[in-house]
């Protein structure tokens, strides 16, 4: 990589990086946090509902009082977008809807985007990234969260020449997650509501990473973006250590694949709720396969761990690090003009499932709500069936009965045709439809 060095050359060429950040959360904290050791990159704008609490957050991260003089606070993230003195857009609100509208508005800018926000990327991602190209912009998925890390791992793998057999993540999962609900969260988190709310923790929030919403979200991207696919169940979340990746994540009769070159995550919990032996909760892996005798043979010589056969093994990585890694898609965008992942089709998306049975009249409460969980699943298969997207099913009405375990669809739900994300959706189904 070189990003350093060029960033470097803009250093001393006076043109800061200049970057336009709408959300100042806990990723865009962790952003932040590294901008006064990241000489050439300036933040010069912050965009927020709410301005004070986002000039809190910098003084919490370690801004000092000269930074945020310089840095201008708003609500109107419109404006912000417009700006001359932005060059790329940060999108860190985790909105589905308003993320669709803040990237639009860069990209017609002439503003590069780095989309944080995986729920909007996977409602309608691939349509903005076809938006940016044309435009002559990037859109980029956010190196720092796993989707992203995951990308970076499959390329390294097919440039290598590699097949890539499966590539995902690791999560805590038991089936029975599923209904998990806000009011039913902490205990499977070891926590007490008590020491949640003193932690500001949102229920809705780590019931969505609880419940499979999350993971099922973050593999669409994935799958969007590097060609790879889900299998037509979904996620089976098998319980599987990093010393077990090759041996298990192997295809057909001899692993729980599905099938070669799809998306998958793995739990670090046993079924019956004991630990997985070196988990990969926090982490992302590659899954690969020698292409011949004499490439098997090198892995054998040089330590390479592999499963039975000798010719698949994994690449993983422990941890992730959020927004303490953002730097690297601004970067990528602002001095290479190439993302850090980015959506090139229409492969994996999110449908919204009944948690338990639903009744008309009933309205839906969103990703990590009580009604709903985000359930993987081949595009062709949710435009098929005409599934509702978890990022559109947040108050939205039933108008008929939905049984428990069953996915909602467009006709299950009554939703304004005139909302602008429901059009772009549309938009996208109609623009990536199989032939």
């Amino acid at each position: 990589m070189n990003l350093h060095r060029l960033l470097a050359a803009r250093v001393e060429a006076g043109k800061p990086v200049r970057v336009g950040l709408i959300g100042a959360g806990k990723f865009g904290s962790m952003f932040l946090a590294q901008v006064p050791t990241s000489p050439g990159i300036v933040v010069t704008a912050i965009a927020d509902l709410a301005p004070d609490r986002a000039r809190a957050a910098c003084a919490r991260v370690g801004w000092d009082a000269a930074r945020i003089a310089a840095t201008r606070f708003t609500d109107d993230a419109a404006r912000m977008v417009a700006a001359d003195d932005v060059e790329v857009v940060v999108e860190a609100t985790g909105h589905a809807p308003a993320g669709l509208d803040h990237a639009a508005a860069a990209i017609a800018a002439g503003k590069h985007v780095v989309m944080v926000n995986v729920e909007a990327d996977v409602l309608a991602g691939p349509l903005l990234a076809r938006r940016a190209a044309r435009a002559g912009v990037v859109y980029s998925l956010a190196y720092g969260d796993q989707p992203a890390l995951i990308a970076e791992q499959v390329d390294w793998a097919r440039s290598c020449g590699f097949t890539v057999l499966a590539a995902g993540k690791g999560t805590k999962y038991l089936p029975e997650y599923h209904a998990s609900t806000p009011a039913t969260v902490w205990p499977y988190y070891g926590l007490t509501e008590e020491q949640a709310r003193a932690g500001g923790m949102n229920p809705q929030m780590f019931n969505s990473f609880l419940d499979g919403t999350k993971s099922g979200i973050e593999m669409a991207a994935v799958a969007n973006a590097t060609g790879l696919t889900p299998a037509p169940d979904g996620l089976a979340f098998p319980p599987c250590g990093t010393s077990d990746l090759a041996e298990m994540l192997r295809p057909g009769n001899r692993g729980v694949l599905h099938h070669a070159g799809q998306v998958e995550v793995v739990s670090s919990l046993h079924r019956d709720g004991s630990a997985v032996a070196g988990d990969l909760r926090w982490g992302v892996y590659v899954v690969f396969e020698a292409p011949g005798d004499y490439t098997a043979r090198c892995f054998a010589e040089y330590g390479v761990p592999t499963d039975a056969s000798g010719r698949v093994s994994a690449l993983y990585r422990p941890f992730h690090l959020i927004g303490l890694e953002l730097n690297v898609s601004i970067l990528s965008a602002a001095l290479r003009g190439e993302p850090t992942g980015a959506p090139t089709g229409f492969r994996g998306d999110v449908v919204a499932t009944a948690k338990r049975g639903l009744r008309a009249g009933e309205t839906l409460d969103g990703e990590g709500g009580a009604c709903v969980w985000g359930k993987l699943m081949p595009a062709a298969d949710s435009l098929r069936l005409g599934g509702l997207p978890i990022g559109l099913a947040n108050h939205v009405p039933l108008v008929r009965d939905v049984p428990a375990g069953a996915p909602v669809t467009w006709a299950d739900v009554r939703i304004d045709p005139a909302d602008p994300a429901y059009r772009t959706r549309r938009e996208m189904e109609a623009a990536f439809a199989p032939a």
